[in-house]
């Protein structure tokens, strides 16, 4: 794959402009990787076949990988050094009925982990629209084969299941339990990728760092979208009886506009709803923006800020990672390395090739 692959048809507002080669060419093994991984399926609570995938590709490196229920765990030769997390699952449908389709991280086995006030569950308003004409395909729960492809006519939230339903064209005969994700391609416009990014961007880029010499730890975890990925993650430190202050927890982070996000090329965060960041790692990767010259922002002084002329306050969120120092009083702790992107949780979600290469260029500080 070639960069020129990427300019193709470019989302509302944005206009296909040439090949960024030129400009970020250390980006290309990365953007390889990432094109792969985009069009395998890892539907919430569907993981599976992705799980494989993603193994396949770490056991043609010289690492040590794990498979364990929710979590996939790569090791080099310093496995303690630092632990980076990415969650695999990315929003998509489950057919929950004849010819009826809801957003399969808030069917109401998941609800209760969500906790009411998640981005997720406080955006569907704001998304609930967006999905008109959008292509989807179906696949058999975890062996990932392909079943069909149909189109979404419409979205809209069900008041009384407080969830988004979807209906959809050409995919009737399927039967209840049937993940069905958005066809999801990587595309390039204005120096920018889009595509459904959260969190196949992070994926992507545990398996670059791997290839390029990384000996840390890496664990690709499931469901967080449903809220239950903290917990797999935490069942693995139990089960190798380690903590540390040294998770950092990779994803994307909305924003709520195109110059909101380009404020920084990587987002940070002291603290969620839940717990506050280990301060000393946090303040590490300050300390390595500044001495690459990346700007930085923090999401929890930005929706503070916002918050002052919202009549609705948007919730600081709960995160993976501030759940799992929830749970054992910030006896495993770290921090979020996150990607400012806007279109959230759409297939559509936009990222700019300055903080990608931001981002890369942070992490291979820790080869």
């Amino acid at each position: 794959m070639s960069f020129a692959d990427l300019a193709t048809e470019a989302p509302a507002g944005y206009t296909v402009t040439s090949s960024p080669a030129a400009a970020y060419p250390e980006l290309e093994e990365f953007f390889d990787i990432l094109k792969t991984l985009i069009r395998e399926p890892s539907v919430v609570g569907h993981e599976d076949s992705f799980f494989r995938v993603l193994r396949r590709d770490l056991e043609e490196i010289d690492i040590n990988v794990h498979y364990y229920h929710g979590v996939l765990v790569a090791q080099g030769n310093r496995p303690h050094d630092l632990f980076l997390s990415a969650h695999i699952d990315r929003h998509g449908l489950l057919c929950t009925g004849p010819n009826e389709f809801q957003y399969a991280a808030f069917i109401a086995g998941n609800q209760g982990e969500n906790m009411g006030d998640s981005a997720s569950e406080h955006m569907l308003h704001t998304i609930e629209n967006r999905f008109q004409g959008q292509r989807v395909q179906a696949h058999l729960p975890y062996t990932g084969t392909y079943l069909g492809q149909g189109e979404i006519t419409r979205s809209y939230i069900c008041p009384e299941r407080k969830n988004l339903i979807f209906e959809v064209d050409g995919l009737d005969f399927l039967q209840p339990g049937t993940p069905v994700s958005f066809l999801d391609r990587l595309h390039f416009a204005e120096g920018l990728i889009y595509a459904q990014l959260d969190n196949v961007v992070s994926a992507a880029l545990l398996i670059y760092l791997f290839r390029q010499g990384f000996q840390g730890t890496g664990l690709f975890t499931a469901q967080e979208e449903s809220g239950r990925s903290w917990r797999y993650t935490l069942a693995w430190f139990q089960r190798e009886q380690l903590t540390t202050q040294r998770l950092v927890v990779l994803d994307t982070s909305p924003y709520a506009t195109r110059a909101d996000a380009d404020a920084q090329q990587i987002a940070l965060r002291h603290k969620d709803a839940t717990h506050g960041f280990s301060a000393a790692m946090t303040q590490e990767l300050v300390d390595r923006c500044q001495r690459l010259g990346l700007t930085y922002g923090f999401k929890d002084e930005y929706i503070a800020a916002q918050n002052q002329t919202r009549s609705r306050p948007y919730p600081l969120g709960r995160t993976e990672l501030g759940r799992i120092a929830g749970a054992t009083a910030g006896a495993i702790n770290g921090t979020t390395l996150q990607l400012p992107t806007t279109e959230y949780h759409t297939a559509t979600e936009t990222a700019s090739l300055s903080a990608i290469a931001a981002v890369r260029q942070l992490l291979m500080t820790y080869l």
